[in-house]
């Protein structure tokens, strides 16, 4: 009787781990084919087996984000980036000394500074962006996405108004300055890492407009509209890149 029970158990442990993998499959696939809302419903069904499965909570992180950019109601949009934040949050906890833990939780923080209002928690996110994605390339320097995402916190550092810098400084202490070598760099890096990554060009394309290097942003924006696109918000991020392109000819 004992050896049947312990059988059973093994059969039903190999039963959830094959389960898991198939949702895992299939959410992977409904991404492919840029069906963000679907995959999030798979990862989530993952969640229900597997609370502390890392791959699904990274994934979420991310898909949330995704949609949140995509969304037009300014609450729709808030909704996803907190809901984006507390899988971040959940991915970090499972395993901090995971890179893509870290990374979406640098990732997630820069969401939550588009709608908070509270001046100190904006200062709080905006250091955990910074924290986090060096953390991630200390982990691993040759993840893209956190290359990305320091690059874009030294250029969003580095074209803070004066007027802003001094009114957190007086009243939080001050941020860490931002560095434009270190933006266009890191975000460099992230082009040779994941030459894919639409939003890296973007951004990239920013910041050379911003370092006055307008032969640089053009060619960065150029191979950005011929980018395929791997999730259903880079459409309106080549958009946005066409548009600043069209500034610069």
């Amino acid at each position: 009787m004992k050896y049947f029970f312990l059988l059973s158990i093994f059969c039903s442990c190999s039963l959830l781990a094959q389960n898991t993998s198939t949702l895992l499959q299939q959410a992977e696939q409904l991404e492919r084919q840029l069906k963000e809302a679907d995959a999030s419903n798979l990862y989530q069904a993952v969640l229900l087996q597997d609370p502390r499965n890392l791959q699904a909570l990274c994934r979420l992180a991310e898909l949330q984000s995704i949609l949140g950019e995509k969304a037009t109601d300014k609450k729709t949009k808030q909704l996803y980036f907190e809901t984006s934040y507390s899988f971040a949050k959940r991915a970090w906890l499972a395993d901090s000394n995971r890179v893509e833990s870290n990374y979406v939780m640098a990732m997630a923080s820069g969401k939550m500074t588009d709608f908070e209002s509270d001046n100190k928690k904006v200062v709080g996110y905006v250091r955990d962006i910074k924290d986090y994605a060096e953390r991630a390339i200390k982990i691993n320097p040759n993840y893209g996405k956190a290359q990305y995402v320091l690059g874009k916190w030294h250029y969003e550092m580095y074209i803070l108004s004066g007027f802003k810098k001094a009114a957190v400084k007086l009243m939080y202490g001050g941020l860490p300055s931002g560095n434009m070598e270190i933006a266009i760099a890191s975000m460099e890096k992230c082009r040779i890492l994941d030459p894919y990554f639409v939003s890296n060009y973007l951004d990239l394309g920013r910041a050379y407009k911003e370092n006055r290097k307008p032969t640089e942003a053009i060619e960065v924006l150029t191979k950005l509209q011929k980018l395929p696109n791997r999730n259903s918000a880079d459409p309106q991020l080549k958009a946005a890149g066409a548009s600043l392109l069209a500034t610069l000819q």
